[in-house]
């Protein structure tokens, strides 16, 4: 018998594929990575599949990869599974229909998710899964948490018995991320409906050399038709057999499941037909709607492919008159999206002829609310001349037109179910503690539990919403929490930036964690909270979770703390008992990784309830009249228009029309947009010392956001000064005063800056927020100062800082490692950047719509940034390059015939000819740009040739092309298209920002992961070591590659950067990353890099070929006295390593000894190739004596 369990969509999936599966081929993409990760960490634990044995877990270098392990594996007898999404889905497709075309019983697990077109959407509709449609894999769709739980038996079931592979589907995030009570299914009963005649043949025809044949041949024109047709009958029989196969979990858990689900009034005359997560909410508005007298009834899809022609017809009531159908994809130029084709397809032989119409909702997780249902179901009762044939719901289309009237919200979540909303900070553990607190209700109470959690996309620091129900009977409320009893807001900051009481019911309940004292709650909250507190009649709690949570040594997690405050306040269990809940999830959680952690949670657990105060509100607070709203000057209608509204959490009212006026209907946005959001999250800023300051930029350069600058002042600008802009007098710059400032608005208070400054007693010192606030003030009068000449040489860590970075303020995690490889590259050649950036964490802070940290120079000139995919990055800049090359080279062509037949000036064809000279320069291509432009706009008149040259002054620049992205990409997905481009020998550089695991899916091994490293898909170590990139492209001889870490070595860095852009060949630069995935003690430092570089965890080096040229040798070692003796210390400050101390005790030294050996192998290998391997080896042997 199953049980009663907590879980989310992507558990349901991976704990019943885990019975099935004896090797499963993976590859992360979200929302789909969670199945495969949880079926690797099982199978670490040795949980036995229904054969008696763990299963096998392999990933690979991409989803074509894994689908080709799944192909092949399934070939050799195994039962195979893979999970995906997206764009991970169609590079599965050829393997997909080989793997059909062969009779193969695979399974794949699909969070269904948006694919990529003008923008990435992580979130969910159907466009990956209809563009697999036609590849003959069976198609099986879910719509709840308790669906994925029984249906993906189905699935497994089903292709064994039907020799034939199957898309198990539901939609990503509303269902993968999803928590619900679901009961389980037992192994046993799995285990018992395996047809195993079936599986012994599937197994017997397997590839073996005892009993041999050949497959995958090619086939000529003479019997390929033929062959293709031989399928039919598996095609004809698979309905049955899921039929079947549905029946038997029927059996097991009482369910109705069908091929296709009819709900509603059995006379009904309006019907809507769907697949996926919307089905209960339809099915909430049906019970609405007829229980108001109307008859109206729903469809739900369960078996896709092949369409179950019978089964739909006989479910479908014979009254029906309208129909309306639903897809939640879209396909441009298509007669109707594809699930609409099939019902009218459907119909056109049946004896009853309805009027079908079709529509499109919740792209990319749009939600999805019963009004919007309620509207579809209106519209079907208008005359069919007023009844729009292909409409849209949840949005509003004032261009097309396409949309159906917006109703009143409509909340059917069932009297006596709690509903919570909790604001909360990326990284503050909001997210983990509701999940805990849904899974201590769900499991341990007799309640109901829902739970849907949505994210922005600013990385750890970035805006999550939590939405919480608990009720005595089954939640089909599958949409956001619209009518809160609790709202708790975990920053005190978004009290400002958001309605954070919109919805909360009359007499509820809100907390704010804040560190404000109660006298102090008048004066800083903002007007409208105030009057609605007092209005509405909440209970006021407040709390300073930050406050427990760092007298008790974790930081920004206040989780535990909110978490307990919470139980508290519902009411829902007795608080001791919620209390030794807590704990026992904090020992599951954290046990294995650190003891110390354990008790640190505990003891702000206990501390709460003394700490957790409610607040009287004053009477006066109703009666307060809300200030009207200044609003800002000088702001970019883009941003007035698009960023504002989205940034307030107002997005899903902008309409179809504000878009395109924006001119975003090819996915374009403009720079400089961060700039405006001004979100102020820290909790402490710095605070300047003018007095100790030595004017090194160092803080500035180290600054992962661009949050802290230098800044030159003249005499006469300072006579406007603010009185608190204290400055002093630059050194070697005549008449020029200097000063640093702080943008506290945008300051993640990660402190870098501070340990950076080499000052004595420090020129910079951490001071709280809200004591800093005067330098909003200071840092408006900083951005108004004209650019000044950069006193310094530019290519130095000091110089570097005085040019503007052209990216801002970015949404990316306090302390990133990235932000600062891409600020100076921007510093050094913004203004005639081209960056092609790989998907991953640069991409996603790089381009989070509506805003961008890209920025532009007073010129109007700043990086132009591109993100295509994961997988194709290198390809995509290269054809970036190429086309430049292409139309510059055109363009040299015109200007040689230009100074063959035209009448010129001499200073103007002695400035052509030097363009033409030096077309392929970097150095000096922006002077020559402007010099030639100036003078062809004085001479061109009327002279066509001139004229047309003139036009395109935008390619007399020589760009300089990047393509960035994480070693995921680098090492693993996009490998092969570095390989061949730098294989190349084009000018293109290439940079890889190494934090040795794909952080952006949430942590996975990569092929940089080094050795013993804890990671997902390596959850006992890693056992296999790491990719030598940088040898790998040195094997070519042509290619300039470096290795730096700008923490460590900000000069060599520099050093590098330059170098590569000069190289007239391609470049390839290996940057070391620290991350938060890294678990660095104490939060990302300056010295943790300094650390790896010291004991010879990461190596320093360049290599330049054009040495070769000058007799040189082309390797410089920039370090070259590593102490390997510390390197296992340095390793253990970091989780990701000493967390293999509690998983795998025994065998843990022998894996971070083998660490170190794979590093010190690395760095003889450089000194190999320096031809210093004996002298180094010689000083460092002399220097362990």
């Amino acid at each position: 018998m199953g049980k009663q369990q907590t879980m989310d969509g992507n558990t349901a999936a991976a704990y019943i594929s885990y019975a099935f599966t004896e090797l499963a081929a993976v590859y992360p993409i979200t929302p789909s990575s969670t199945m495969a990760e949880l079926v690797d960490e099982w199978s670490a634990q040795g949980k036995k599949n229904i054969f008696g044995q763990p299963v096998k877990v392999v990933e690979m270098q991409s989803e074509a990869g894994a689908a080709g392990v799944v192909h092949g594996s399934l070939k050799t007898g195994a039962l195979t599974t893979t999970y995906t999404a997206s764009q991970g889905l169609l590079l599965m497709i050829p393997n997909m229909y080989k793997i059909a075309g062969e009779l193969l019983p695979a399974v794949f697990h699909v969070a269904s998710r948006a694919v990529a077109t003008n923008a990435l959407s992580i979130f969910g509709d159907h466009g990956d899964v209809m563009a697999a449609r036609q590849t003959g894999v069976v198609m099986l769709a879910e719509s709840t948490v308790q669906e994925v739980m029984d249906l993906s038996a189905v699935a497994h079931l089903a292709a064994i018995e039907g020799s034939l592979p199957v898309m198990s589907f539901f939609d990503g995030f509303r269902t993968s991320h999803e928590i619900q009570t679901v009961e389980t299914i037992a192994y046993d009963d799995l285990a018992s409906l395996v047809n195993q005649e079936k599986l012994m043949a599937f197994r017997n025809r397997s590839m073996n050399p005892n009993h041999p044949h050949i497959s995958g041949t090619n086939q000529n024109a003479d019997i390929h038709f033929q062959q293709r047709e031989t399928v039919n009958q598996h095609y004809l029989a698979i309905p049955g057999i899921v039929k079947n196969y549905m029946a038997e979990i029927n059996k097991i858990r009482g369910t109705n499941y069908d091929l296709v689900n009819y709900y509603g009034a059995s006379d009904a005359t309006e019907v809507i037909v769907s697949m996926g997560s919307v089905a209960p909410v339809v099915e909430q508005t049906v019970d609405y709607l007829n229980g108001q007298g109307r008859k109206v009834g729903h469809l739900n899809i369960h078996l896709y492919r092949p369409f179950p022609v019978a089964e739909f017809l006989a479910a479908l009531p014979q009254t029906v008159t309208k129909m309306a159908v639903l897809d939640r994809t879209k396909e441009p130029g298509a007669g109707g999206e594809p699930l609409l084709l099939d019902v009218q397809s459907v119909m056109y032989d049946s004896e009853i002829h309805p009027l079908i119409i079709g529509g499109r909702y919740g792209l990319g997780s749009k939600d999805v609310t019963p009004d919007q249902i309620v509207s579809v179901y209106d519209h079907l009762l208008l005359p069919k001349e007023q009844v729009i044939s292909r409409f849209t719901i949840g949005i509003i289309d004032d261009v097309t037109h396409l949309s159906l009237p917006a109703l009143p919200k409509l909340d059917l979540t069932p009297v006596g179910t709690y509903q919570g909303k909790f604001w909360g900070f990326g990284s503050d553990g909001t997210v983990g503690a509701n999940k805990s607190a849904i899974k201590i209700i769900g499991d341990e109470t007799e309640l109901f539990a829902q739970g849907y959690f949505s994210y922005d996309s600013k990385k750890s620091g970035g805006l999550t919403m939590s939405h919480l129900r608990f009720g005595p009977e089954p939640i089909k409320s599958a949409y956001l929490v619209e009518e809160a009893d609790f709202i708790a807001c975990h920053n005190q900051s978004y009290v400002f930036a958001y309605d954070v009481l919109k919805g909360l019911k009359p007499g509820g309940t809100f907390l704010l964690n804040t560190s404000w004292q109660e006298e102090q709650l008048t004066t800083n909250l903002p007007t409208k909270l105030k009057k609605e507190l007092a209005t509405k009649k909440i209970n006021f709690y407040v709390i300073n979770a930050v406050e427990i949570a760092q007298e008790n040594g974790l930081g920004r997690r206040i989780n535990t703390v909110m978490q307990g405050a919470f139980f508290k306040l519902m009411g829902m269990m007795p608080y001791e008992e919620a209390v030794a809940l807590m704990k026992k999830e904090v020992i599951k959680n954290y046990g294995k990784k650190s003891p110390s952690i354990v008790a640190k949670n505990h003891q702000a657990i206990d501390d709460t309830v003394a700490h957790l105060k409610k607040i009287t509100i004053p009477s006066e607070w109703a009666d307060l009249t809300e200030p009207v709203k200044k609003l800002r000057e000088n702001v970019p209608s883009f941003v007035f228009n698009i960023v504002e509204p989205v940034n307030r959490q107002e997005g899903d009212g902008l309409s179809v029309g504000n878009l395109k006026a924006a001119g975003m209907t090819d996915g374009r946005m403009p720079l400089g947009t961060a700039a405006y959001e001004k979100r102020g999250i820290a909790l402490e800023v710095p605070e300047w010392n003018v007095d100790r300051c030595t004017m090194c930029n160092e803080c500035a350069f180290v600054c992962p956001h661009a949050a802290i600058r230098p800044f030159l002042a003249d005499e006469d600008e300072l006579e406007e000064a603010p009185a608190g802009f204290v400055v002093r007098e630059m050194r070697g710059a005549d008449g020029l005063m200097y000063r640093i400032q702080v943008s506290l608005e945008d300051c993640t208070g990660c402190g870098l800056c501070v340990e950076a400054c080499p000052a004595k007693g420090k020129a910079l010192e951490m001071k709280p927020y809200e004591d800093q606030k005067a330098e909003a003030l200071n840092w408006a009068f900083a951005m108004t100062l004209k650019t000044k000449e950069n006193p310094i040489k530019k290519g130095s860590i000091k110089g570097s800082q005085f040019e503007k970075p052209l990216i801002e303020f970015s949404g990316a995690c306090s302390g990133c490692g990235e932000t600062p490889y891409l600020k100076l590259l921007t510093q050094l050649y913004g203004d005639r950047l081209m960056i092609a950036n790989a998907t991953g964490c640069s991409s996603i802070f790089g381009g989070a719509a509506p805003s961008t940290p890209y920025t532009t120079n007073d010129l109007g000139q700043g990086p132009a940034w591109s993100n295509s995919l994961f997988e194709d990055n290198a390809e995509y800049g290269y054809g970036m390059y190429l086309a430049n090359n292409g139309r510059r080279e055109h363009l040299a062509t015109e200007m040689t015939r230009a100074l063959e037949e035209c009448q010129l000036s001499d200073d103007l064809r002695k400035l052509m000819a030097d363009w033409l000279e030096h077309l392929f320069d970097s150095e000096g291509t922006q002077q020559r740009s402007q010099k030639l432009k100036h003078v062809l706009a004085e001479e061109k008149g009327q002279e066509p040739l001139l004229t047309k040259i003139y036009d395109q002054n935008d390619l007399f620049v020589k760009p300089s092309q990047w393509m960035v992205g994480g070693d995921g990409w680098a090492y693993d997905i996009g490998f092969g298209g570095i390989d061949h481009i730098i294989a190349s020998g084009e000018d293109v550089n290439i940079l890889v920002m190494d934090n040795e695991v794909y952080s952006n899916t949430g942590g996975q091994k990569s092929k940089a992961t080094p050795t013993s490293a804890v990671a997902k898909f390596a959850s006992e170590g890693k056992r296999g070591g790491k990719k030598d990139l940088g040898v790998i492209a040195m094997s070519y001889e042509h290619v300039y590659v470096a290795q730096i870490a700008s923490g460590a070595n900000p000069t060599q860095t520099i050093k590098a950067l330059e170098e590569a852009e000069k190289f007239p060949g391609p470049s390839l630069i290996i940057a070391y990353t620290p991350c938060i995935a890294h678990g660095i003690a104490g939060g990302i430092t300056l010295q943790q890099t300094k650390d790896a570089v010291a004991t010879g965890y990461w190596s320093l080096y360049r290599y330049n070929p054009l040495l070769l040229a000058k007799g040189k040798n082309p390797m410089t070692l920039d370090f070259k006295k590593p102490d390997f003796s510390q390197m296992k210390e340095f390793m253990k400050s970091e989780t990701r390593f000493s967390t293999l101390v509690g998983i795998e005790p025994e065998i843990s030294e022998d894996l971070f000894d083998q660490t170190v050996a794979n590093a010190k192998s690395r760095f003889y290998r450089y000194a190999r190739i320096a031809g210093q391997e004996e002298k180094i080896r010689e000083k460092l042997e002399k220097v362990k004596e």
